[in-house]
Parts: C-alpha cells; structure tokens; sequence
C-alpha cells in the first residue's frame, strides 16, 4: 500500500459524492466542534478583560453572557431562515453576492476565511493550554503541540468530510456528556449550599481590585466572550455537505450546536461565580484554564477531572475540524467566480477541496507560529471576521425579504424581515463594539488584513479576465496554412533520446532540423560535435534516403553562455523569417525520472526550455516533449481505477 492511500484513504470516485455526505450524527462533531469548543475559551476570555476587578470580575460574567445568549438567539433564528432561504454552500457570501452585491459577497468571503483561519489557530491553542492545565511540565513545549495537532486534523480532513465527522464523534458526544454533567453536578451542589458551595479544591486567588467597574470595561469584555458564537454561521456555510434533504440535517445541527452552546456558557457563568474562578496567564508556568478550576472545584482531581478535560482537549483541538470542512468549500465558490486561483475548485482524491485544506494549515501553522501558541495573544483578532460576515449576512437577507414583500405582501415574508433586520442591527452593534475594544490589543491586524486580502481577491478576477478575453475567438475559423510544420530537435547525443524523438519528428513533417549545440559544458569540451556529424552522415540521412524520404538537417550551433533557451530561440526566430507563415514544432527529448531521489541527479533541462519555449517562442509555434524512462513503463499504476463500492 503506498504511504497516500494509508495516510488518506483510497481515491474516490464521482458517484461515490454522496455517500461521504452527513446526516447530524456525524454533523456535529464535523461542523459544530468550534461552536461548542468556543464555550472552553469564550468566557476566559471575557474573565480575563475582568480580571482588573479582582474577586468582582467573576460577578459580571453572568450578566455578560446574558447579553451574548440574546445576540447568539438572534443568530440562530437569523440563521434558520438562511438555510432554508439559501440551501446551498457559502452562506455569508452567497448571499451577500445575491443581495448587496459582488463587492459585499467578497467582502463576506475574506471576512470569513481570516476568521477560519483564527478558529484553527485559537481552538488549538486553546486546546493545548487545556493539556498544559493538567500538565504542566508540557507548558514549554506549547507551539510544537500547536503544530502536531494542527498536522493530525489536516490529514483526517484529507480523507473527506463524513469521515473526520465519524472520527471526532467521540471525543464530541464525551464532551457533551462530561461537561454537561459537571456543570449539571456543580449546578445541584450550588443550589443545596445556597450558592455558595465548598470547593473541592478552591481556585487560585484573585488579584486585588486595580480598577472599578466601568461601561468601557464590560463592552470590551463582551466584545472578548463574542467569541463564543463564532462557529454559528458554519452551518449555513456548509449546507452542501448534509445528505437529502440537506435543509432538515441542517437545522437540526444548527439547532443542537445553538442549544448545547447556551447551556454549557450559562452554566459556565454560574459555575465560575459561585466558585470564585477567574482567568489566569497562560504565559505562566502555573496556568489553569477556567474550565481545569471549575473542574477541580467542582470534582476535584479525580478521574471525573481527567476524563473531562481530556474531553474538552480533544474537542478544543479538533475543533479546527469546522473550518477544515467550511473553508475549502467556500473557497470553492470564490474561485468558480474566478477570485482565487482555479485549483481552489477542484476536488482531490477524496472529493474534498484538497488545495483550500492544505493552504487553510499552512496559514494556521503560521499565525501559531507567529502568536507562540498563546491564546490570548489570538483572542484580539479573533471574531471581527466573524461579525462582520454576520452583519453583511443578516443584511443581505433582510434585502432578499424586502424584495419578496414588494413582490407579493405577505405576514411570514414581513416577520422575517424584522427579524433579519433586527440580528443585522444586533450583529453590526457588536462589530462595532469589538472593533472598538480590540483594535489597539491587535484587531488592527485583521482590519488592515481584509482589505489586503480583498485587493488580492479583485487583482486575480482582473487577471482571469484578461486572460479570457485574450482567449476568446470572435473571427470565423480558418486552418491558415496548411503545409506541415518545420521541427526542429534539439539534440545533444545520439542515443535513445534523440533517435526516439527524431521518429516522432519524421511522422509529423518531412521538413526536420536537428539542433545541436556545442561547448554547453564549457570553452573545453567540444561535447562530440565530429562524432554526431559523422554519425548522421553514415548512418542517419543513407536510411531515410534508401526509404526515399528527404533526410533531416543537422544543424550545429554554439552556445557561448552554455545555455540551451537564447540560442534556440534566436535559431526560430531565423527559421521564422526564412520561413514566413510556416508553423514550427519543437520536439524535445526528455528523460523522464523514475524515482523521486533521480530529481537531482539530472539538469531538467528539457522542462526548463519547455516553459521558456511555451512563453517566449511566439505564435506558430509548438512544443512537444518525447519522454524516455530508465525503467519500462507501469501505465497500471496510474490509470486502474480503484474498485467502484459494491
């Protein structure tokens, strides 16, 4: 078995496109893990802009999380009526493209695509600062467990969508049950001790109280806990990845992300209040995570502490799994709009984007890289991507109801207009607020990098539309001259290379020219000119003759560079003007390697000329590359298909 095929799976056929398709089962763990992981790291977040209110700042986050479960109710009802209204993959920029225009659907689309990138970052970050809680002595080697981690959910995304779903299945449905029942635990020991229940093992002390409450204060820690809903769009983004009907699948997860997120961030917000926890630096060698001092006040540092902060390691890590799924797919539709380069839209082996998944790790690897696999460092660009595809989203379909109600007046169509209106309002609100809060602690980045990225995205339409327009054909077809090319070989020595490509030369035109070029090797090395000229006058040109065809020219040129490209083609440049009109065809031999450690063992230089040739030979000309291996031939490898699934 070849190291690909065990690594991501055999190759898959088109009519195997839907089986590796979800039903909710499978939906969420594959799309909804950054929506429920962002309850592990939204409200640190939030604790951690309160932690200048010392014992206090804990006291705020219940009214805090409150203010973000109303703007998460109007997502997900927002959100409910995108599916249904847009059943398709791209969400934000689908329908930001349809309603707004062109300009905002691109927009949506950087937006989103930072904001994937930040949600691997920050969810494998956060994940390994949940492992270094519970470890510590693995804190100095925090980025290099970033980086393996982030490797690990690169290959499983390679293998398809349904199977990275069946493969966090797991630690997801763990997650849920062990979080859920430790918050449920710790809400029932709260309520019997009148809130005021006897840790375990109390939390580390809070600082003293630096500063005092202040309305800046809390907007910037709601603007930090906001990155509890980034993982609510990913639904909508991702709706061609459910099986039929996708609408239903859809909403369900859509449902179960929404509703299992606001449980665990409500109790997170009791929980952290009754047991005096507050967020630590994870700078420091002593960090705990929020959740590790809930747990072992909660239960202690017995196996119910192990078990779920394994589970919640897991799912913070692989919670990159969304924008694995999510990322690739819209970068599919940005480059079927010619945005992005076109190997964005093809789907690999395993009928995943496969090029969105490798360019989506190595922009990841190098934001942690960048960032040390701190968290905190991530947190302030994190969601401004986010909310700003949530608002032009909201916006885009509170224009698509406007237009059905100017159609045709309808109760329904106006209700969902007020309500989409109102999330765009909610949602822009707390853009604004974010942008605000965060821009100085490093929101500038990702608000200097959309417009970069967005200058990108147009600069590569200009191309492809350049490029189309210097393709089309607008005049009638004509054949132009019809005679046979003039082919010119060039030809170094004659041996297997050189005799196979002259066969293909003499079956396309009897007009043929043997290139050969001197001292390439340098002033010293004549490089057997004599000896191929009397080779051809020998041998070569009597056997054409005895079969009365015209025998093929041998033409000898120095190369006073020791370069093959300008001498050849100053030599077609000569046959064009002595030849004007006639097509010209190049036949190169190339040999061709075997094994990849022959690579640099060979100049490569039939493939250089090949492109120099392909850009700088002009009209009328063509290129043609004759292969020779070493070894014979293995077609089998390459074109059996694998078995079609009985």
């Amino acid at each position: 078995m070849r190291l690909l095929d065990f690594l991501v799976g055999r190759e898959l056929a088109n009519s195997e496109a839907e089986q590796d398709k979800m039903t909710t089962l499978e939906g969420l763990p594959a799309i909804g893990l950054d929506g429920l992981a962002s309850s592990a790291y939204g409200p640190e977040a939030a604790l951690a802009i309160l932690a200048p209110l010392g014992a206090l700042g804990a006291n705020w986050l219940a009214p805090i999380t409150l203010a973000i479960l109303l703007v998460l109710a109007m997502l997900f009802v927002s959100y409910w009526q995108t599916i249904r209204a847009y059943p398709v993959n791209g969400g934000s920029y689908t329908v930001a493209t349809e309603n707004l225009g062109a300009t905002a659907g691109l927009l949506a689309a950087t937006a989103l695509m930072l904001d994937y990138v930040l949600t691997v970052a920050v969810g494998i970050s956060a994940g390994i600062g949940a492992l270094t809680s519970a470890v510590p002595s693995l804190h100095t080697h925090t980025l290099n467990l970033c980086l393996c981690v982030l490797a690990i959910v690169t290959v499983i995304n390679l293998r398809g969508t349904r199977e990275a779903g069946i493969l966090f299945a797991i630690p997801t449905y763990l997650f849920i049950a062990s979080l859920g029942g430790l918050l449920a635990f710790g809400l029932g020991k709260a309520m019997l001790a009148g809130g005021f229940p006897t840790p375990e093992i109390p939390a580390p002390a809070s600082k003293v109280a630096s500063e005092s409450v202040t309305l800046w204060l809390l907007l910037r820690a709601f603007a930090s806990g906001c990155t509890a809903m980034t993982g609510v769009e990913a639904v909508s983004n991702g709706v061609g990845a459910f099986r039929q009907p996708s609408v239903k699948y859809a909403h369900r997860t859509l449902a179960a992300i929404v509703v299992i997120l606001s449980l665990l961030l409500a109790g997170i917000a009791v929980l952290a209040r009754a047991y005096h926890v507050g967020a630590m630096d994870q700078t420091k060698p002593d960090y705990q995570s929020v959740l590790s001092q809930l747990a072992g006040a909660v239960a202690g540092h017995g196996a119910a502490y192990f078990v779920t902060m394994g589970s919640i390691l897991a799912v913070l890590c692989f919670s990159a799994n969304t924008s694995f799924v999510d990322f690739p797919r819209l970068c599919r539709l940005v480059a079927r709009d010619g945005y992005l380069p076109r190997d964005f839209a093809a789907p690999g082996r395993r009928l995943v984007n496969s090029v969105g998944i490798i360019w989506l790790a190595l922009a990841a690897g190098a934001l942690l890289t960048a960032f040390d696999g701190i968290t905190d460092r991530l947190i302030p660009l994190y969601a401004i991507g986010a909310f700003l595809a949530f608002t032009l989203s909201q916006s885009g379909m509170a224009v698509h109801w406007a237009r059905k109600c100017a159609a045709k007046e309808s109760w329904g169509d106006r209700a969902r207009l007020i309500v989409n209106a109102t999330g765009a309002i909610a949602t822009a609100t707390s853009l604004a607020i974010i942008l605000a809060a965060k821009f100085l602690e490093g929101a500038w980045i990702t608000a200097l990098a959309i417009p970069c990225v967005l200058m990108l995205f147009k600069t590569i339409k200009r191309y492809y539309a350049r490029l189309d327009g210097r393709l089309a054909i607008l005049a009638p077809f004509t054949i132009g001259d019809p005679r046979p090319p003039i082919v010119i070989i060039p030809i170094r020595d004659w041996n297997r290379l050189g005799e196979r490509a002259l066969r293909c030369a003499l079956r396309m035109s009897p007009e043929v020219i043997a290139l050969h070029l001197s001292r390439l090797e340098g002033p010293d090395i004549e490089e057997g000119a004599e000896k191929l000229r009397l080779r051809w006058r020998d041998d070569i040109e009597p056997a054409l003759r005895a079969l009365r065809r015209p025998a093929p020219r041998l033409v000898q040129v120095d190369a006073p560079f020791r370069g093959m490209n300008s001498p050849i083609l100053k030599f077609i440049a000569r046959t064009r003007e002595q030849n004007p009109g006639r097509a010209i065809a190049v036949v190169i031999p190339a040999l061709a390697e075997a094994h990849w450690w022959e690579l640099p063992l060979h100049k490569r230089r039939a493939r250089r000329l090949q492109g120099v040739l392909s850009r700088e030979g002009g009209a009328n000309l063509a290129v043609v590359i004759v292969p020779w291996s070493l070894e014979d031939p293995q077609p089998g490898n390459v074109l059996d298909s694998p078995p079609e699934p009985k």
